[in-house]
């Protein structure tokens, strides 16, 4: 083979790089990208890689050395030419070692990799560059998603960027408003659902079959092999040795798909020995994921999903078989933490000077449970996947430290003070209760 497919989960039916569907035309399975073999593999595939970590000096930012996307083409898109590419150095996030995580979550090797570094805020970046430069390739004329908030922003932002009609359906009142706002400063048209994301996936899947607008959800598998690169560039930045465990907030799977598909392709070119085990973590109050798990996946459970952390905010998960694969493969576990272990975490994160959104401490709280139950062990080498920014939802982060009864304890309330200088004085002579 010598161009990349589409090719069915279910029926293994072919069909080009370039046909607009995202789901199986014959069965309505979900696709996944087949790519030809890369030139090189194993350690002259890493030193290829490698060489692109030298950005490219250029105004536009539009070569493979401005992104850590398409640093990685050759295992996303090989077939697009620079000058195909809807980008804005997505993906050059930082790895990042905060001792106060690491006492609180109870290892002493914990890294936290940090999407909410990337152009809006969010890991959905990775996977919008690619599908909103597929969906230049097939001349879309309108793009559309459902969205809990990150997906929205992202669609906006590639939309934008590429010239193209962006239509967006989210849960009326149930989408943060740090996203709901870049979504329409982006320019999208945006429909507010009376209902939650799965009534506006439902609807989204409506529209691209029979309105012809091109789907950019986690279905798309374009927008899967987008966020794989969140894989590669990890283990890069690991000099390409895998960490024991991978920790990552699961709400709609696609990214548990995609680092299974990615780890699978590591091994497979020989880019890594061993995959990492991947630990996948849901909010108690939508956790259809972990109610499956702990059955052996023998029943795909769904729910009515609710939860503070809205970016996993999800009772029927999409990519549930790729992730059940992914699971089994990586000798992973589901679980599930509740709202307060989540905020409790996010709170330890935003006070090491990181800050995420509520769903992002999810992998976080994740961790810290399973070395309490002993399933991580303490000398573990473990990366915890923090997949949006901090101010993507601040009201949740302000009704934790001004609002919560009894006080948490980590919370940072403000003091109001009269205009003097003897107030600030007597504010200095009370030490701060550690957390």
């Amino acid at each position: 083979m010598n161009a990349s497919e589409q090719v069915c989960d279910d029926c293994a039916a072919r069909c080009d790089a370039l046909d607009a569907h995202v789901q199986c035309v014959a069965c309505e399975g979900l696709l996944h990208i087949y790519h030809p073999q890369p030139p090189t593999c194993g350690p002259a595939l890493q030193a290829l890689f490698d060489t692109r970590l030298m950005p490219a000096r250029g105004p536009r930012g539009t070569g493979s050395g401005d992104s850590g996307v398409w640093r990685f083409r050759e295992l996303v898109m090989p077939g697009a030419p620079d000058s195909d590419l809807v980008t804005q150095g997505e993906g050059l996030t930082p790895l990042l070692h905060r001792e106060r995580i690491a006492q609180w979550v109870g290892v002493d090797d914990l890294l936290i990799k940090h999407e909410g570094h990337n152009p809006t805020g969010s890991f959905k970046d990775r996977g919008m560059t690619v599908a909103i430069t597929q969906a230049r390739r097939i001349n879309a004329t309108a793009v559309a998603c459902a969205s809990t908030g990150n997906t929205s922003a992202a669609l906006a932002s590639y939309a934008s960027l590429a010239g193209l009609r962006a239509l967006v359906l989210v849960p009326a009142g149930k989408v943060a408003m740090g996203k709901l706002s870049q979504t329409i400063a982006y320019g999208a048209q945006t429909l507010l659902v009376r209902g939650d994301f799965d009534d506006c996936l439902r609807l989204a899947r409506e529209s691209s079959e029979q309105l012809g607008v091109y789907l950019a959800n986690s279905i798309n598998p374009w927008r899967l092999e987008g966020q794989k690169t969140i894989i590669f560039d990890l283990l890069q930045q690991l000099r390409w040795e895998s960490p024991d465990w991978l920790v990552l907030p699961a709400g709609n799977l696609g990214n548990t798909a995609a680092f299974g598909a990615a780890l699978r392709e590591a091994r497979r070119l020989g880019l890594i020995a061993r995959a990492p085990r991947l630990a996948c973590v849901q909010a108690a109050g939508s956790a259809p994921f972990a109610a499956s798990f702990r059955e052996h996946f023998a029943t795909r459970h769904t729910v009515r999903a609710e939860t503070v952390a809205t970016a996993i905010r999800i009772g029927d998960p999409a990519s549930y078989d790729r992730a059940v694969r992914a699971i089994r493969e990586t000798d992973g576990i589901v679980l599930s933490v509740t709202d307060d272990e989540i905020l409790e975490a996010k709170a330890v994160v935003d006070g090491s000077g990181v800050g995420c959104e509520p769903a992002s401490a999810a992998s976080v709280a994740g961790a810290r449970s399973l070395v309490r139950s002993g399933i991580i062990p303490p000398s573990a080498r473990v990366v915890a996947l923090l997949t949006g920014h901090m101010l993507k939802d601040p009201e949740v982060m302000l009704a934790y430290h001004r609002d919560t009864t009894p006080l948490p304890t980590y919370a940072n309330r403000s003091i109001e003070i009269e205009p003097t200088l003897a107030a600030i004085e007597r504010v200095l002579r009370v030490q701060p209760v550690a957390g």
